[in-house]
């Protein structure tokens, strides 16, 4: 670390969200919060049209612009540095985390290949969001051959690849786009790839490697990752794909690098500023919220929900993410799980379930649409609506890691209500939760605390459903911006002001606990609720149904205009 004084030392984290970044300035010495910036992204996340073109994206795309990135950096961080009143002096190092798998395709130097003009029209030449799910048949075949030829990898991720990973959104730029696939010398996670950009040199992260890269080094030779032979069975061209993502990893809380002369201009920091090595939102926010010892789960629940859990062993978790030695902190095995849709579920509701007679409400209270109908929802005892839902409408990561499921509500009458629909979908997404802490601990897998971050947590109602549902105590981490004091924690790591993540954590993390606890008369009351849910979570995700399927599959020939087939199955 720089000779500066710890009390008066500060780093930087930088989160890049979904639609925007945000930077936040933070004290080493007791990770106090001395200002912060955010900085909504131009493009935001394209999923109709592209970009720079208008042309029409076909469904479960989801693209991003790496300029608006670099735009987070260039305004963002000094923006936060100024309101922390922190002179450029006292700053001992800079970290980022990301959405994950957020991935692009670059050339050798890093330069993305949307950035050139040749390619500026292509869309598989931008980055693919966390959320572009137009990979799934893709996935299917990777799970397929991995089941049929025994491979021992594909139960460290619950014994399914998802389509938002790596290998199955690379699989696809080959098959729908394989002039770009060549030309792609580097197919690179966006939390490594802005490291990249910060310091000038290209590194790689242990932990998007091992969640989104089927990176096992102790059941697979050579790379860590499936080798070529697997790859040829899925597409002959597709033999080399490990070049493209093949480079030594660092560990988590490791120094990548230096600012290079061009990030301290965009940045306004010193040229050499250490950089950390890139991660993920969800892995960093788990030291900003004390939450990395055995046991102890965060659920990090925003657009949707990520669940980390750090563990001394592995375990074979049915339709978790992943489990990775040293994938959130060196020398513990880290857990993932995840809800692909969460507040993107209840915004849809706002959006499609909201009379003008509410909105008329809302405005004349001076209350948002959430905060009217969850307040009505409130009045409501539990099952009184009638309802359960299904939390799909983007897809299910955990357990059943299918993006080709979608939500649905049953019970629905004319005399439902719209605070009814809202607190069915609320109390899905809690159900949701409790099927993979069912799926952990049905596993071997103790969860014996249970934390949360991000930004739903401050709905008070919400976290009550979940403390209900899940019967136990809610735990609130004591940040606002997890994610990026997740980052300047391993920021001051980086820069030698801690030996490791656990101590940094300890002393720049915060966590308020028991926050919520469980009511048992609404406990037992969410038993019969959660035992219906599970029916229709197993009928229509397990196959009892294929239903979701088939709809899914009309749509998309509808949208993208492929003739479709008449009653007798005859071509139309």
């Amino acid at each position: 670390m720089q000779h500066i004084p710890l009390d008066e030392a500060v780093t930087i984290g930088v989160d890049f969200g979904t639609l925007s970044g945000r930077a936040v300035v933070v004290s080493v010495a007791d990770g106090a919060q001395l200002g912060e910036a955010v900085h909504e992204y131009r493009h935001g996340a394209a999923e109709h049209t592209l970009p720079r073109t208008g042309e029409r994206l076909p469904p479960d795309w989801a693209l991003q612009v790496p300029e608006d990135w670099r735009d987070v950096l260039r305004h963002a961080v000094p923006k936060a540095l100024e309101r922390a009143g922190a002179g450029r002096d006292r700053v001992v190092g800079i970290g980022t985390d990301f959405t994950a798998c957020t991935v692009l395709p670059t050339t050798a130097d890093g330069t993305p290949l949307c950035d050139l003009p040749r390619f500026a029209d292509r869309p598989h030449a931008y980055p693919k969001l966390w959320k572009h799910h137009a990979a799934q048949p893709q996935a299917d075949r990777i799970n397929s051959l991995a089941a049929e030829r025994g491979e021992a990898w594909l139960a460290r991720y619950g014994g399914r690849i998802s389509s938002e990973w790596e290998y199955a959104k690379a699989l696809q730029l080959l098959e729908e786009d394989p002039e770009l696939y060549r030309a792609a010398d580097r197919w690179i996670e966006a939390a490594d790839w802005i490291v990249w950009e910060l310091t000038g040199a290209e590194s790689r992260n242990l932990c998007t490697a091992g969640y989104k890269g089927i990176h096992q080094p102790d059941l697979l030779s050579g790379s860590g990752r499936p080798g070529p032979e697997f790859l040829r069975a899925l597409n002959p061209e597709f033999a080399d794909f490990t070049r493209k993502v093949d480079f030594p990893l660092s560990p988590l809380g490791g120094r990548a690098g230096g600012l290079s002369p061009r990030a301290a201009a965009w940045t306004g920091l010193h040229e050499g500023t250490p950089v950390s090595v890139g991660n993920v939102d969800a892995h960093v926010t788990s030291a900003a919220a004390r939450a990395l010892e055995p046991g102890h789960m965060l659920a990090i629940m925003g657009t949707s929900t990520c669940h980390i859990m750090n563990s001394d062993r592995p375990a074979d978790v049915p339709g978790m993410c992943g489990a990775v030695k040293d994938g959130v902190v060196p020398g513990l095995w880290g857990y993932e799980a995840g809800q692909s849709g969460v507040g993107d579920v209840f915004a849809w509701a706002v959006r499609t379930a909201l009379p003008a007679s509410y909105e008329r409400e809302a405005l004349q209270r001076g209350l948002g649409p959430h905060e009217l109908l969850t307040e009505k929802a409130a009045e409501q005892a539990v099952g009184e609506h009638g309802l359960v839902a299904l939390d799909w409408h983007s897809g299910n990561r955990s357990v059943l890691v299918d993006h080709h499921l979608s939500g649905l509500i049953l019970g629905l009458t004319l005399d439902t209500r719209p605070e009814e629909i809202y607190r069915a979908l609320l109390e899905a997404t809690a159900f949701g939760t409790r099927t993979i802490v069912d799926a952990f601990e049905l596993a071997g897998v103790p969860v014996t605390e249970f934390t949360v971050a991000g930004g739903l947590p401050k709905n008070a109602f919400l976290m009550q459903i979940y403390s209900d549902v899940l019967r136990r105590p809610i735990n609130v981490i004591g940040s606002r911006q997890g994610g990026a004091l997740g980052s300047a924690i391993h920021a001051a790591v980086a820069a030698g002001a801690y030996p490791d993540i656990q101590a940094a954590s300890a002393a720049m993390g915060s966590i308020h606990r028991a926050v919520h606890t469980p009511d048992p008369d609404r406990a037992r009351a969410y038993d019969l609720l959660y035992a219906e849910y599970k029916e229709l979570h197993d009928h229509f995700g397990r196959g009892g149904s294929g239903a979701m399927h088939r709809l899914r599959a009309l749509r998309t020939r509808a949208r993208t205009a492929v003739t479709l087939p008449d009653l007798d199955g005859a071509s139309a």
